[in-house]
């Protein structure tokens, strides 16, 4: 989860009389993401256009004027926890679709949030809910809520989406969450998900901040926060499942009824790599998580002295970068080709024939046998017979025998 302050609603309504020709205050705040991330450098090659991305949150306000007309509104798992007929808030998900897929309005799009891969379409799935809500402790403490992480990706995964983003973290992973995510990367689907908040906390046993999951699933893309110096930021989760960093200090974003929030946390970070994640697949649809995680990798800045450090992975996210490298890999597989190379449709060696029984003739392994051994009594008499033998000779030429 994300830490939030809420925009004055004041300041909203004030930028409506902005200058059309100047891009408003909301805008102007988030230069230094969009500088940090390369992203008009980026836009030039993808902007996110035919990729799903599903938010698995509290919900997204599709109504917002920086998202209208590009949210669906999916399954919510969470029914029952909030008493009948009460709204979900939809905040945290708002504001992390808005990081990853906001167009803006106004003019030119020039106002309010843009997002990484401002094309993309966001699927809503709401898994979790807000601190807020009157059902938060129903919905922690029920078991019948257990496994909403794992259907959502399921659902997702189902519903087309090519990257899946969780700006959301639990102390303990279920079996189910683990096949989950196992079957997202079968079918393509990028996973991405906040490191947590937890690093400002005593180390764990293991000397690292508290693993979180899903980030810390085999698989899955975890991200940490960096502050305004692109160092990581003091609450971000450090331990190595970290796999690179974003910015996650003063993000601002979206929030419900056209609002505007600012806050901090893995989750914003986790939400920029999201898009990033988009604008590759975008350009590269058929391109496996395996591989849109190596051209984030390789395509990262900020890259820590050793190579990666549990800090923040292997650096921060550059979309730039990573379309550079993933262009790079677009013509590799994880599968080898050429003529030594082995078709995976195949099955290894040839067709298997009938198995040979040998039936064995106990007769003649006994008589064998007792021939082996009669001839390895015969053999060690030999030795002896000789031994004694030599020894005499040795006495006889020696004079001081006489």
């Amino acid at each position: 989860m994300a830490v939030l302050r809420r925009v004055a609603l004041a300041l909203a309504l004030a930028l409506l009389v902005t200058p059309p020709a100047h891009a408003d205050e909301v805008r102007d705040s988030q230069q230094q993401v969009i500088k940090t991330l390369r992203l008009p450098e980026a836009w030039k090659t993808s902007k996110g256009e035919g990729v799903t991305v599903a938010v698995l949150d509290s919900g997204v306000d599709p109504d917002h004027r920086d998202l209208a007309g590009s949210v669906t509104v999916g399954t919510d798992y969470t029914v029952g926890a909030n008493p009948d007929g009460v709204a979900p808030l939809r905040v945290h998900g708002t504001y992390m679709a808005s990081l990853i897929a906001g167009h803006g309005h106004g003019p030119g799009n020039a106002h309010g949030v843009i997002g990484v891969a401002p094309r993309a379409r966001i699927l809503s799935v709401r898994v979790i809910l807000e601190e807020e809500e009157p059902g938060f402790g129903q919905f922690n403490t029920a078991k019948r809520y257990e496994d909403v992480v794992a259907e959502g990706i399921r659902y997702a995964v189902d519903q087309g989406a090519q990257v899946v983003n969780m700006s959301i973290s639990k102390e303990l992973a279920t079996q189910k969450e683990r096949e989950a995510v196992r079957y997202a990367i079968s079918k393509g689907v990028v996973l991405v998900a906040a490191a947590g908040n937890d690093g400002a906390r005593k180390p764990a046993a293991s000397g690292f901040a508290p693993y979180s999951y899903p980030a810390a699933f085999p698989g899955v893309v975890s991200v940490a926060a960096t502050d305004s110096g692109l160092r990581r930021a003091s609450f971000s989760n450090w331990n190595p499942s970290v796999l690179l960093a974003a910015p996650g200090v003063d993000i601002l974003g979206a929030g419900p009824g056209d609002e505007y929030w600012v806050g901090r946390g893995t989750s914003q970070a986790s939400a920029l790599v999201s898009g990033v994640a988009a604008l590759i697949k975008a350009r590269y649809p058929r391109m496996s998580p395996a591989m849109v995680s190596q051209a984030l990798t390789r395509g990262a800045s900020q890259r820590p002295s050793g190579g990666y450090d549990t800090g923040t992975g292997f650096g921060v996210v550059n979309a730039a970068g990573a379309l550079a490298e993933a262009a790079k890999l677009s013509g590799h597989t994880l599968t080898a080709r050429g003529e030594d190379a082995h078709d995976p449709a195949r099955s290894l060696g040839g067709a298997a024939g009938p198995v040979q029984v040998v039936h064995r003739d106990h007769r003649r392994v006994a008589l064998y046998g007792s021939i082996a051994a009669a001839a390895a009594v015969a053999a060690l008499t030999a030795v002896l017979v000789l031994a004694a033998l030599v020894k005499r000779t040795r006495r006889a030429d020696n004079p001081q025998d006489a």
